[in-house]
């Protein structure tokens, strides 16, 4: 073999090598509804496991959705489990119906808390980690909340509403176009009543079409400050400053409902983990940017909470 040949496969072996991955990778179905994917680091001792839920709509488990491709939750596991932490991440259950063509219409906000205390008893009854903390993204964060007070060492809420979810749509409809927020208002008020409507403008068909009251009158049920207030495990608050749907404002309602938790406030991160310099468009446009890294302080400021 030539000098130069042998030089080329000798740095090709070497790069290989540096490239390999320091984790191990397991598809799992917890149950008929719920498949995922486990990262474990190559080490052999009992490891910490990270459970990720994700947020509102058809997300699956790397943070995506039908035309919204930015891996955000799949970027959060590999950073974490490189780091030595498990992950665990899984589709939701709408997902695997779209995917099969028979989406149920009938599915409520708690049938996703059913999903998460089913993957968290499934790790828990492996009794393969030394500890287990839920991580609940947006809608995530209520649904990790709900199943933080058993078998679960520690709860990590990003970009979690503080507010009941009724406000929370009040308070966008009104930022968004204020003619309409009173109209909103009085939706939400019948709803959390138990009671649905088709007293509302055409304009606001989208956020309140009755295909979607029952689920909204299921996911009103619960109060944010109420359930995380009740917690007697570690708990982060995290949020960036660039969140064009969750405002910091609501990581403090959080906070101030629990004085033993812990607020990370993370300069110019985004709803999906990017951190964004520039205005709003750039913003929105991020939600479908597969490439972008994700801020490096939301991993520093998780993996300082989990191992202190």
């Amino acid at each position: 073999m030539k000098p130069f040949r042998l030089l080329f496969v000798l740095l090709i072996s070497t790069l290989s090598f540096s490239q390999e991955q320091t984790f191990v990778e397991e598809e799992i179905s917890v149950s008929k509804f719920i498949d995922g994917t486990l990262l474990k680091p190559n080490e052999n001792e009992k490891s910490i496991l990270a459970i990720i839920i994700a947020g509102s709509g058809p997300t699956d488990r790397d943070g995506n959705q039908n035309f919204l491709k930015n891996d955000a939750l799949k970027k959060l596991a590999k950073s974490l489990t490189s780091k030595g932490i498990s992950t665990f991440r899984y589709d939701k259950r709408v997902v695997k119906q779209i995917r099969r063509g028979n989406v149920n219409p009938n599915i409520m906000f708690d049938d996703f808390v059913s999903d998460a205390k089913d993957v968290i008893t499934y790790f828990k009854e492996r009794n393969t980690f030394k500890k287990i903390y839920v991580i609940g993204h947006s809608q995530g964060s209520l649904v990790g909340m709900l199943n933080a007070k058993e078998h679960v060492d520690g709860f990590i809420s990003i970009a979690g509403a503080g507010q009941n979810i009724g406000d929370v749509i009040v308070e966008q409809v009104t930022k968004m176009a204020p003619q309409l927020g009173e109209a909103a208002q009085k939706v939400v008020d019948q709803l959390k009543k138990g009671e649905t409507t088709t007293d509302y403008p055409p304009a606001l068909a989208s956020v309140f079409n009755a295909d979607v009251q029952e689920f909204m009158m299921n996911w009103m049920q619960y109060n944010p400050t109420e359930i995380i207030k009740d917690l007697d495990i570690p708990i982060l608050i995290v949020n960036g400053t660039k969140d064009l749907q969750v405002s910091e404002d609501e990581a403090k309602l959080l906070k101030d409902a629990n004085e033993n938790a812990e607020l990370s406030i993370i300069e110019n991160m985004n709803h999906v983990f990017f951190e964004i310099e520039g205005d709003d468009l750039e913003n929105s446009k991020s939600y479908n940017e597969i490439k972008r890294p994700i801020a490096p302080k939301l991993i520093e400021s998780i993996i300082r909470f989990i191992n202190p």
